[in-house]
């Protein structure tokens, strides 16, 4: 069985290299957690203070010997490295140029996994002297809080790796979900098309956004989190899905772009959180109040699905 590598290195200290470090850490691999500016580098310490403080508040255990160690030379970050998470912004030529550095720098063995969440592995591959190296490792944010990854081999990927990394999620407490490529992944997909659904409510003026969020919280969301959409198929029977697909699907949102309402809010600076106002409006202190409650939440989430069997 594949354990978690001695070293691992995350490139790219953005939302989401702090939670991939800790992650890891806790598990203990000896991480390095890259960037190219000193400023993102204290940026990412200060966000893995309280990354650290999650994991304990959700009772993450912790495998001695693990580290974290942040800094800006990449030779160092990947000096004896056994596997590298990208997880650089989502631009196409930027990656391609992070893996041509990586490659120029670590042996042919060394599993390169990169964090997109939509760009094909495949394209992202085809500039690279060894393609077969890169597989898509999706984390969800925030990743230190939701324990599924996302496994996506492109074209040329080596299938024994697909199964190496698996074995190398399980090692630190996380559940694997190998899939077929596809644009947007799984996850993103399912999301995405409840959004679109949602959106067409909103922009109709069939519910408001808090009735929404309600509806989907507890109609959707409660049930969602301990039963899967296909178990839930099973439990409600397959007729019955077939008799209420039959005429609901007909009536369902199949808009292929943004909605107008929401192009708007964006033309207008009204971008959620990181601008102070987008669904709902937020007054001084407010936004740092709603993820504080959001972590809290999820964390509450966490110790409770964790408690019960898979369904």
């Amino acid at each position: 069985m594949t354990s978690l590598p001695t070293i691992a290195t995350v490139i790219g200290s953005g939302t989401m290299g702090p939670g991939i470090a800790a992650t890891l850490a806790r598990a203990g691999a000896t991480v390095r957690l890259y960037d190219i500016s000193d400023e993102a580098i204290a940026r990412a310490e200060s966000a893995y203070g309280i990354v650290t403080g999650v994991l304990e508040a959700v009772g993450s255990p912790t495998v001695p010997g693990g580290s974290v160690s942040f800094g800006t030379d990449l030779d160092e970050a990947l000096a004896g490295t056994g596997l590298i998470i990208e997880a650089v912004p989502e631009k196409l030529e930027l990656k391609q140029k992070v893996f041509a550095d990586i490659e120029a720098r670590v042996g042919d063995d060394v599993i390169i996994a990169t964090n997109t969440s939509g760009i094909p592995i495949t394209t992202m591959a085809e500039s690279m002297s060894h393609p077969g190296r890169l597989i898509g490792m999706h984390w969800s944010n925030p990743p230190h809080l939701i324990p599924m990854i996302e496994i996506i081999p492109g074209q040329a990927t080596d299938l024994a790796l697909v199964d190496k990394l698996v074995e190398i999620v399980k090692a630190f407490n996380y559940t694997p979900v190998v899939e077929k490529e596809i644009p947007g992944f799984v996850e993103n997909r399912v999301l995405y098309a409840i959004l679109r659904e949602c959106m067409a409510l909103l922009e109709e003026g069939i519910v408001t956004p808090e009735g929404l969020d309600a509806c989907v919280k507890w109609g959707i969301g409660y049930k969602l989190s301990v039963v899967g959409p296909t178990r839930l198929l099973d439990m409600a029977g397959l007729d019955i899905y077939q008799a209420v697909s039959s005429y609901l699907n007909k009536e369902l949102d199949v808009s292929t772009d943004t909605p107008q309402f929401i192009k708007d809010k964006i033309a207008a600076g009204q971008l959620g959180f990181k601008s102070g106002g987008g669904m709902y409006e937020y007054g001084e202190g407010d936004v740092d109040a709603k993820r504080k409650e959001i972590i809290t939440g999820l964390i509450a989430a966490r110790k409770t699905l964790s408690s019960i069997p898979n369904v």
